[in-house]
Order: structure tokens, then sequence, then C-alpha cells
């Protein structure tokens, strides 16, 4: 009589579990990924929330020409001392923005500038930090559209943990009149913006690792 070839076998369930395994496993990730969709939704400003207050400083992200707009009023209103600009085209002058905007010369004239050297939020962050460093700022308004809001606060959260930040969400016309969910171009830049800001917090958690690890390998050399 011929024995079953056993090792075939249990090479077979093996095969069979550890497809099963990674079958469950993808199921798990696309779980996950769907129920963080739904608090990082929760997290999007979905209304404006009208700044009544003060704060030291006004940023404004570029990206939109609304957004412009919306800081210099906040400026012109009194609502901070000074209104940093940030990723402007480096070709753009002063001279140009305030022609779209003239009845806000004086500010122009007095208290806003201009950084040229932000090519993405990380920039952005980057020399709002310099900025706020150097006049003593502790409190800023940021200026910027309500999908890009979350990413952009994690990453000036990041960049200056001592100061405070007040989100000033800009909302359009059209994205008052549509929900994102009724807008495929909407529902997809949600969910771009959603696994950029994955990454980003990927990226700030192994850079508070590193921050952390530094100082103990430096030490250790002592």
């Amino acid at each position: 009589m011929n024995r079953p070839d056993t090792t075939a076998t249990t090479t077979v369930r093996r095969s069979h579990r550890g497809r099963r395994f990674s079958v469950w496993l993808v199921v798990g990730a696309g779980l996950a990924l769907a129920a963080g969709f739904g608090w990082y939704v929760s997290l999007v400003p979905m209304t404006e929330t009208p700044f009544e207050g003060k704060a030291d400083g006004i940023v404004a992200l570029t990206g939109g020409p609304d957004r412009i707009t919306e800081a210099v009023e906040l400026l012109a209103a009194g609502r901070g001392k000074r209104l940093l600009i940030t990723g402007v085209n480096p070709a753009t002058r002063m001279e140009e923005i305030a022609r779209l905007l003239p009845r806000y010369e004086a500010q122009f004239n007095c208290c806003i500038d201009l950084d040229r050297s932000a090519l993405n939020t990380i920039g952005n962050a980057v020399e709002t930090r310099r900025w706020a460093r150097e006049l003593g700022f502790k409190s800023l308004v940021i200026v910027t559209s309500r999908i890009h809001m979350p990413r952009a606060l994690a990453e000036l959260e990041h960049q200056l943990p001592d100061v405070t930040l007040i989100p000033y969400p800009v909302i359009t016309e059209r994205q008052r009149a549509e929900p994102w969910w009724t807008n495929f171009a909407s529902t997809r830049a949600l969910v771009f913006e959603y696994l950029k800001y994955i990454a980003a917090g990927i990226r700030m958690k192994l850079d508070r690792v590193v921050a952390l690890n530094v100082p103990a390998v430096r030490a250790s050399k002592v």
C-alpha cells in the first residue's frame, strides 16, 4: 500500500493558510484605511469659521487666489500684525499681487511679507517657523483651503509646537453648493489629501524618533 505524501499535503495546507492570511491582511488594511478616511473627513472643516479675535500674525499658504484675498482682509481688519504669504512664485513681485487688491494698498506697503522659497507644505511650515521666530509671534491665523487645512496644521504644529494655530479655512462657492461626496473631483482630491496626510504623519513620527535618539547617541560617544 502506498503511503500518502504527507510533505506535499502539508505544503498545500500551508499555501492555503498563507493565501487566506494575505486576503485577510488586505481586507483588514482596506477597512483600516476606510475607517481612517472617515476620521480624516471629520477633521476637514465643512463650513467657514469666522475669526473675530486677534493673533500675532496671519499666514496664507498659496494655492488659490481666494486664500490671499481672505488673508489680506483679515490683516486689514486688524486680526493680525503682519501677514506672510508663503509659497509665492519666485517671479511674482509684491506689486503684482497688490494690483489685484487695490483696496488694500496700505497693507501691502507696510505689513505683508512674501516667501518665495517654499515649494510644498513642508516648505511652507519651515518658512513660517523662520518668520514667526524672527518676529517673536506666539499665535498665528492659518489661511488655506479646507481640504488642505488638516495637513497644513499638522506640518505647522510639527515645526511650531509652542505656537497657537488658529485655522481659517477658505471654502469656495462651489464647495458650499456641492457636498464633496456628490462631486468626483472633490472626492478624489479629498482621498489624495488623506493619503498625503498619512504619509506626512509617518514622516513626522520618524522625525521625532530620530530627534529623541540623536542626544542618546551623542551622549554615548562622550
